[in-house]
């Protein structure tokens, strides 16, 4: 059965919550840099895996796309996406990305935002999005860094002090690939930790031409808002990845 943390009702309050403050990493380090890796949304058929509560899709047709079909596993999350993004461009799926149902479409960008590190078989996945995306069609994702996803222990990897200063980011278990299991919220969330190299060479193995990585920090204001995303500059919480189908 594939995790569906997003339903369980303590971790859906808490992290809404937090996502809806409108002062996170999301707004400030990723989502910027996901956007500015999309060539143009004008015209085109857009695939959104991950979609969340649908406020991603809404800026692609904001933003002229023409359709976006817009995925998640979770039901809470696509309930929460037809009462706050709806649009008539717009079709929410609730179906585990891996198995979404799209027969005889093509997409001429698929987005993921912040997933794919919590897919068990990624080889099998960039399959799919290459079935999916037409000639040209772009591949771009964000995902956890894997400097954040190596260490195996649940604890704090800032090394502190003995005031509580942040010394420096430990690193371990980086080259061992696979399974994590921690607390963010609630117990057993599972997540999976690939390097950098898996992610970037399983796209070129595949046959994807990649263009542009993006290891991102705060946009300007971000971290006067957010004072804790100055760690960005030390320790990268985000990769983004720009693939495109030639």
């Amino acid at each position: 059965m594939k995790q569906n943390i997003y339903d369980n009702p303590i971790f859906f309050e808490q992290y809404t919550a937090l996502r809806d403050s409108g002062i996170t990493a999301n707004d400030f380090v990723e989502q910027p840099a996901l956007k500015s890796l999309i060539s143009s949304l004008e015209g085109k058929m857009v695939l959104d895996l991950g979609c969340g509560a649908g406020s991603f899709a809404k800026y692609c047709v904001e933003n002229g796309a023409s359709k976006v079909i817009a995925v998640d596993i979770s039901k809470n999350m696509i309930e929460k996406a037809r009462k706050e993004n709806q649009h008539e461009s717009i079709n929410y799926l609730c179906s585990p990305i891996e198995e979404v149902e799209l027969h005889n479409q093509s997409f001429d960008v698929i987005v993921s935002s912040l997933a794919i590190h919590y897919i068990e078989d990624y080889p099998k996945l960039i399959d799919r999005v290459i079935s999916l995306l037409t000639e040209n069609g772009e591949f771009v994702f964000s995902t956890e860094h894997p400097m954040v996803t190596a260490r195996k222990e649940e604890i704090s990897n800032w090394v502190k002090d003995s005031e509580g200063n942040k010394l420096h980011w430990a690193l371990d278990h980086y080259q061992e690939e696979g399974k994590r299991e921690g607390y963010w919220y609630i117990d057993g969330v599972v997540k999976y930790h690939r390097t950098i190299s898996t992610l970037v060479n399983t796209l070129i193995e595949k046959g994807l031409v990649v263009e542009r990585i993006i290891e991102p920090i705060s946009i300007p204001g971000g971290v006067e808002l957010r004072p804790k995303l100055i760690n960005e500059e030390r320790r990268p919480s985000f990769i983004v990845i720009k693939a495109k189908k030639n």
